[in-house]
């Protein structure tokens, strides 16, 4: 217990003080998020707040990892270390200079296979404590696919102060409980609160008091989307004891579901699958007269939901009807939400468009 408070303590001072210095020097030099029509704020934002979580995060990982002598975790996460840094000078230079999609997606896709070659790998399609429905030769292309999805999703929830930012932070934490009641991967559990402690640092400057002072930006999203995916890949070298898909895909529900959606709209649209709008799930629930704080409180509230069902679902992971009852009702909540808020924000949209017709033709 004291290593942990330890390294939360560390995390939370370290990331608090290097976001302030980032956020003093992004000033100093007008680094700014840029206001297109797709943004919901006003004014000089800085955008390089994930610089400071990450690089935190990042050198306490390698501290712990050859602290803790496990030497056969070490020298197999140095492949993983590449790609957390690959996915981070990624998301910067795409800050300062908009990178072309193509040349992300390849980037993350390199990133990607620096953690599956080490085979930091899904290794079973439900309990993992035994070899029961293990995946066999779909291991690396779906943790791959796994992967560069997910380094993208968080990008998509990252709209309103402290959303992207928060969520991501209580995922970390639910990592963090499960790994610490159901397996012996104190490493991988430290990790998690290191992630969520940062995090918290640099949500000191990013909540809606009454506006952030600074955003994470596309490299603080595409290296948490990253990290979140990877956390659950990685185990103690030997005993393979990775988390399965299906838990951590109930787990990240709220920012797969959001690309997923935006990914059809796109599609059904017509129009390039990144292209930017303002139809995510969160400008639905500013649209419906939520705030900042409210759009906040609606989904941290659904993400610790989807935590305490996951959590769950792992325990009772050898009573396989259980189980899937428990990822089934997670699933099933998220899919609910979802629907019903594309359907209040059609309606809403239905009836303003009804009212502006009836003061224009009056």
């Amino acid at each position: 217990m004291l290593e942990v408070l330890l390294v939360i303590a560390v995390s939370f001072v370290f990331s608090f003080a290097t976001v302030w210095v980032i956020c003093r020097i992004s000033h100093k030099n007008a680094w700014y998020d840029k206001i297109d029509e797709r943004k919901i704020h006003t004014g000089d934002v800085p955008r390089l707040g994930g610089v400071g979580f990450s690089a935190v995060f990042i050198i306490v990982s390698m501290i712990l990892i050859f602290a803790r002598t496990e030497v056969h975790v070490g020298i197999r996460f140095i492949p993983v270390f590449i790609g957390l840094c690959i996915t981070l000078v990624c998301g910067i230079f795409d800050d300062f200079y908009t990178l072309a999609s193509k040349t992300k997606l390849l980037i993350q896709c390199i990133a990607g296979l620096l953690v599956v070659i080490p085979a930091y790998v899904f290794q079973h399609l439900f309990t993992f404590n035994d070899n029961f429905l293990m995946l066999t030769w779909l291991r690396i292309p779906l943790s791959f696919l796994w992967i560069v999805g997910l380094t993208n999703a968080i990008n998509f929830i990252d709209g309103v102060d402290g959303l992207a930012g928060g969520v991501s932070a209580i995922i970390a934490l639910t990592y963090a409980v499960i790994f610490a009641s159901f397996t012996t991967n104190g490493s991988i559990t430290l990790f998690c609160v290191s992630l969520a402690a940062a995090i918290g640092g640099f949500l000191v400057f990013n909540l809606p008091i009454p506006q952030a002072k600074i955003f994470m930006g596309d490299g603080g999203s595409q290296f948490l989307g990253f990290t979140l995916a990877i956390l659950p890949l990685l185990d103690q070298g030997t005993t393979r004891l990775s988390l399965p898909i299906p838990y951590v895909a109930a787990l990240l529900l709220i920012p797969i579901l959001d690309m997923v959606s935006a990914v059809w709209r796109r599609l059904r649209d017509g129009r390039p699958i990144d292209s930017p709008d303002k139809a995510h799930v969160h400008h639905k629930l500013m649209n419906m007269g939520l705030n900042a704080w409210g759009v906040d409180g609606v989904l941290y509230s659904l993400q610790i939901i989807l935590g305490i069902l996951v959590f769950l679902a792992v325990k009772f992971q050898n009573r396989l009807s259980i189980s899937l009852t428990f990822l089934g009702c997670s699933l099933l909540i998220a899919i609910i939400f979802f629907t019903a808020i594309h359907f209040l924000n059609r309606h809403k949209n239905l009836q303003a468009g009804r009212d502006a017709g009836k003061t224009g033709s009056s």
